[in-house]
């Protein structure tokens, strides 16, 4: 039995893009170690500690830390990779270092490039063991790690407008929308909007979340390109950021209809 652990850094889209070559890490015995936010959507793949509890981000690392460590057969990490100093700590241990973000230039989508990083076939889509139970609204969650990713907000308010269901605004805690639902937890976050009938919002970790979810999904892009991160999914639509509102509310009208009687499980 490979005891493996796996150091797992990023944003909350950044691990969900990630999680199909995760799971084709995973052994009988594995453990990941990842921000303690994005741990909720890592425990179906093992036991879970934060990067920080566990003492990785130290400049230097301790004693408990490293015979921590060692005693893994495999640790593979997308932490560290860039840091001379870290990798000069544990080169005496059984580390495989992969770079944490696709490189510029890269043609791969995402989710395929850390399949490919992980020896795993390339195509599978992002799925939480959630099951998508629709019970006839819609989420809008007009925010993201950015502000030059946020299409205006009042073209959100256009779109809800036009939705031939009502509509629950989402928003993070430290982000301002009145009447918005907020979670401080991703898992719980996670379980809500797997009742919603459709989703809307910009490039952001919680557009990744609702696909992952199987709930449909239509993300407006701007500046990044979503031929390497659009969230996957079998009901996923690319908004482009110069679409109109009612072209957007018109989408995913069609989205909502033709996903209709589908169960996503």
């Amino acid at each position: 039995m490979t005891r493996r652990l796996i150091l797992r850094p990023g944003a909350i889209g950044d691990t969900l893009v990630s999680l199909p070559a995760l799971e084709s890490l995973r052994t009988d015995a594995t453990e990941l170690w990842a921000p303690s936010v994005n741990l909720p959507l890592l425990s179906h793949l093992g036991s879970t500690q934060s990067l920080v509890s566990a003492g990785v981000d130290a400049l230097r690392l301790s004693p408990a830390t490293l015979n921590r460590l060692a005693r893994f057969d495999d640790i593979v990490s997308w932490y560290g990779a860039t840091r001379e100093d870290f990798r000069a700590q544990v080169q005496h241990l059984p580390f495989r270092f992969f770079t944490a973000l696709p490189p510029t230039g890269s043609t791969l989508h995402a989710v395929d490039y850390y399949l490919d990083q992980a020896g795993a076939p390339l195509g599978a889509i992002p799925r939480l063991p959630i099951d998508h139970r629709p019970e006839g609204f819609a989420v809008i969650h007009p925010f993201s790690g950015g502000r030059s990713k946020n299409w205006p907000l009042a073209r959100f308010q256009e779109v809800a407008r036009r939705l031939p269901l009502p509509v629950n605004w989402c928003a993070g805690p430290e982000e301002t929308l009145d009447e918005a639902i907020r979670f401080n937890d991703l898992g719980a976050l996670a379980r809500w909007l797997a009742t919603a009938s459709l989703y809307i919002g910009n490039d952001s970790g919680i557009s990744h979340l609702a696909a992952a979810c199987g709930v449909p999904v239509v993300a407006v892009f701007g500046p990044t390109d979503p031929a390497i991160w659009a969230p996957r999914g079998r009901h996923v639509c690319v908004a482009a950021w110069d679409w109109p509102p009612e072209r957007v509310a018109a989408e995913a009208s069609a989205l909502l209809t033709a996903s209709a009687g589908t169960r996503f499980l």
